[in-house]
């Protein structure tokens, strides 16, 4: 049998009313007739009634459309379900006198967080997700910030998806909530030495978080102490702390410039330390071992390099590991008897072991296969010994291994457990490179069932993100098992844009160079079609956020390779973005994208591929797009005037779907089975589209 139904039974789709509406800028005129999707009271609220009418009414056409295919949905979702150990939990790490770990329940959605003290003792219950949640429709726990004397929880929740959280303070000892609350953070929370208080960062009315604070605990809110405020609105301030946890770190900066002040954590009123003042272009990172600083810098190269510098003199820099051609390094962490150094070679995850006296040899921790993905896990203690650390590729299932520094040897903790079995011998995963139309090779990570038979008839999902210098491991899904065991291969794209191979990567993929990303994402789907991995037409194309603007290139410039298109909460209306300083996001945005207010250049350039921009009266692919209503991030516009465009616009009969959450933000619905009920609607509208019979 099979889940397809003859397009010519889909009901009649919604029509988006065209309200002519256009600006100019540079001399050019834009016509914009969707423009009015944009509620005038966004952000504090959507309430616009026709446009709240259109959004219901797509997600009614979404919901009629999946009807036949929803016993496929079903079936996928309880597949994706029964490789979940439902009653997981992680490994117990130990910090100070306690050992924490989080669980979750049969049937439980949310985690709980636990301890038990190392001496010996009960378990302890410290924060119940599931209880927080119960009733909502959105839950996601941000910061997690337990005091140095363990008798304090500090944490942060959104309920609706907007990115802004609510911190509250509980008493471990007794259980009961302190009086505090404070809404609209955006941070993480550092406490101080004494746990008398906690630095934050409140998020101002655009979404921006501008400011590091203070909070004394048993004081009112509004008398915290403003540490730092940033002028530049497009930077963010975060807040943090050195291995050591002798010192806060108060770092702002947007994605290409950085600048770092420290803080006594027993003193965090005393006048900050600047460690060295911004410089346009110039990015770094510290951490602090017996008072020196370790900066982690790309000051003289994209590859970056490590230096140190005395607290005294915290802006003389000297070289301790100079940049590689081959090695990118991609951060630094301290600990009392040795600093690790992360970074990734021709693409792969590497950690190294430096010891402070330099004429000990570095140790390379080896890993077993020849592409995987590799990582630090939770190690907070300074004085470690032994070193956390995750591992998994794309047949094998995420691993935790402890790492003995002095004898290099690696112990498994724990693998992750499938429950409905899982067998790797029926899997086969390759690292191939295919050129680009500039003669750059593009790395591919592949997955494809043994039996794959590799003459151009096959399908295949492509993957990719290609942004803000994000690379994608090849790591292991469950999710993808169902695609896989119905005959596809799945392959991940290491396009320029993401920093897989090392920063220059990735800026070959931003600003003048954005247009390398779709034509990288083009040119290794005709080359896995000239490799016989599938063919034209047989390919399921995937991306999310700037992930989706990418999907929507490459539906408007090459269309007729795609078998069928899922963009979640695409970033599609890029020039309409860029040219709005008011929305949350847009002023820290230039540095990737462009500021088209003041370019011309850039608005050209801009205006030359934003999807929206550019949908065209021709024949597209199947598209099922997705976004969110509380998404601060990408607005939840985007897709709705994108999707209504090519309403109106593309000349085929190909199905067309919008789904928006109208209770979630950025990430989609909250929860780890709700979230899987929508890989499972995407999955299921790609092998109905691609025609697999179940």
């Amino acid at each position: 049998m099979t889940d397809t139904a003859p397009d010519t039974a889909l009901p009649i789709p919604p029509v988006a009313a065209i309200r002519p509406h256009s600006y100019s800028a540079h001399g050019v005129t834009v016509d914009d007739p969707y423009a009015w999707l944009k509620d005038a009271a966004y952000p504090d609220e959507v309430e616009d009634a026709a446009i709240l009418d259109y959004l219901k009414d797509e997600n009614a056409y979404f919901e009629a459309v999946m009807a036949p295919h929803r016993p496929l949905v079903d079936r996928l979702y309880e597949e994706m379900k029964a490789r979940i150990k439902e009653d997981d939990s992680s490994v117990p790490q130990k910090d100070g006198d306690w050992l924490y770990w989080t669980a979750f329940e049969t049937g439980g959605q949310y985690r709980k967080w636990w301890r038990k003290p190392v001496a010996g003792g009960d378990d302890e219950l410290l924060l119940d997700e599931p209880a927080l949640a119960e009733g909502k429709e959105y839950f996601r726990l941000g910061a997690f910030s337990v005091s140095n004397g363990g008798t304090l929880l500090a944490y942060a929740i959104d309920d609706n998806g907007s990115e802004r959280f609510t911190v509250r303070v509980k008493d471990l000892t007794t259980g009961e909530h302190l009086p505090e609350v404070i809404p609209g953070m955006l941070s993480d929370i550092v406490w101080t030495a004494d746990d008398s208080a906690f630095l934050y960062g409140l998020a101002n009315d655009q979404w921006r978080t501008d400011n590091a604070r203070l909070h004394r605990l048993g004081t009112p809110v509004a008398d915290d102490i403003e540490l730092y405020k940033e002028a530049d609105e497009g930077f963010r301030v975060s807040v943090g702390e050195t291995g050591s946890r002798q010192w806060i770190v108060i770092g702002t900066g947007d994605h290409v410039t950085s600048e770092i002040r420290l803080v006594p954590v027993n003193d965090p009123t005393a006048t900050p330390i600047l460690v060295s003042a911004r410089q346009p272009g110039r990015e770094y990172d510290v951490d602090e071992h017996d008072g020196t600083l370790f900066i982690h810098t790309n000051d003289i190269d994209p590859q970056f390099r490590l230096c140190a510098a005395s607290i005294d003199a915290p802006g003389e820099w000297a070289e301790l590991i100079g940049p590689s051609a081959h090695f990118y390094m991609t951060g630094v962490d301290c600990y009392r008897d040795f600093f690790v150094v992360e970074g990734r070679e021709d693409g792969l995850d590497q950690i190294e072991i430096h010891r402070y006296d330099s004429s000990v040899p570095v140790q390379r921790v080896a890993f077993p296969e020849a592409s995987y993905a590799a990582g630090m896990g939770d190690n907070p203690e300074y004085d470690q010994t032994v070193l956390r650390m995750g591992y998994e590729s794309m047949v094998t299932p995420g691993t935790v291994f402890d790492y003995d520094v002095a004898t290099g040897s690696l112990t498994t903790l724990k693998v992750q457990e499938i429950p409905s079995g899982y067998d790797a011998g029926r899997y086969r995963t390759e690292r191939i490179k295919i050129a680009a139309r500039d003669g750059t090779e593009v790395p591919v990570s592949i997955v494809y069932p043994a039996g794959f038979v590799r003459d151009g008839t096959g399908p295949l999902y492509l993957y990719a993100y290609g942004a803000y210098g994000m690379a994608i491991p090849p790591g292991f899904s469950t999710g993808r098992l169902s695609l896989l065991d119905r005959g596809f291969a799945f392959a991940i794209a290491h396009i320029r844009g993401g920093d897989d191979l090392g920063q220059q990567w990735y800026l070959d993929g931003k600003l003048e160079k954005r247009t390398n990303t779709f034509n990288d994402f083009v040119d290794v789907a005709r080359g896995l079609v000239a490799g016989g991995w599938t063919g034209e037409g047989r390919i399921a194309i995937a991306g999310g956020s700037a992930g989706g603007e990418l999907m929507g290139a490459v539906a408007n410039s090459d269309p007729g390779l795609w078998g069928a298109v899922v963009a979640d909460v695409p970033f599609v209306d890029v020039l309409n973005t860029m040219m709005d300083a008011d929305l949350p996001l847009t002023p820290g945005e230039w540095p990737e994208w462009g500021n088209p207010i003041e370019d011309a250049d850039a608005f050209a350039l801009i205006r030359s591929y934003s999807p929206y921009d550019n949908v065209v009266a021709q024949d597209y692919p199947p598209l099922f797009i997705s976004g969110g209503l509380n998404d601060p991030r990408v607005t939840y516009w985007e897709p709705a005037k994108w999707a209504a465009k090519l309403r109106a616009t593309k000349t085929d009969g190909n199905v067309l779907l919008l789904k928006t959450n109208m209770g979630a933000g950025h990430g989609g619905k909250s929860g780890r089975f709700e979230s899987l009920r929508e890989v499972a609607e995407e999955h299921a509208f790609v092998l109905w589209q691609l025609g697999i019979a179940e």
